[in-house]
């Protein structure tokens, strides 16, 4: 079952990449192609998170930390077979970091080709993230904050938890 499942996932990176490269055809600014694989990575998110919960059989996460832990320890390690480390990073305890040491995404990736500087190549977690959230009812705003495919030392997604649908707002003036 796990031989089956590996190869699906390498099925999907490597689909994964030629979708990227079929954006960077379609659309000349990098942000484009941002936007686009957050926005498809939102709807997987938003129709994998009922999958997710019947298979992982969680409980109801009572804090911010509990709900950053549960993303890294059981849906990363369920879907992509990684468990990234989680560190808060701010006093209000609404802000996480989740740092990847391997990210399967980009396996057959060496690097970003120079005029690609600005692509966030996984952006797609990012809106996966998002969406999954959204459908248990939490906002939250979800970046890459370091990506070693741009020469950072490691791969970093930052989850901000939103109290009130009016933090998106106030931030975005």
């Amino acid at each position: 079952d796990s031989h089956l499942f590996w190869q699906s996932r390498e099925l999907f990176v490597l689909t994964y990449g030629a979708l990227v490269a079929q954006l960077c055809k379609d659309y000349e600014k990098d942000e484009d192609v941002n936007t686009c694989l957050d926005r498809m990575g939102y709807g997987i998110g938003v129709r994998l998170i009922d999958d997710f919960l019947a298979r992982s059989a969680v409980k109801k996460c009572r804090s911010y930390s509990e709900t950053a832990d549960m993303i890294a320890q059981v849906a990363f390690k369920m879907y992509l077979g990684v468990t990234p480390s989680v560190s808060c990073s701010s006093a209000a305890g609404n802000q996480f970091s989740l740092i990847l040491d391997k990210n399967p995404l980009v396996d057959f990736v060496e690097e970003l080709p120079a005029e690609r500087a600005s692509l966030c190549y996984c952006n797609l977690l990012c809106g996966v993230i998002r969406g999954a959230l959204e459908m248990v009812h939490l906002a939250a705003e979800v970046t890459f904050l370091q990506d070693k495919l741009r020469g950072d030392a490691v791969t970093e997604i930052g989850i901000t938890f939103l109290r009130k649908a009016e933090d998106r707002k106030h931030k975005r003036n």
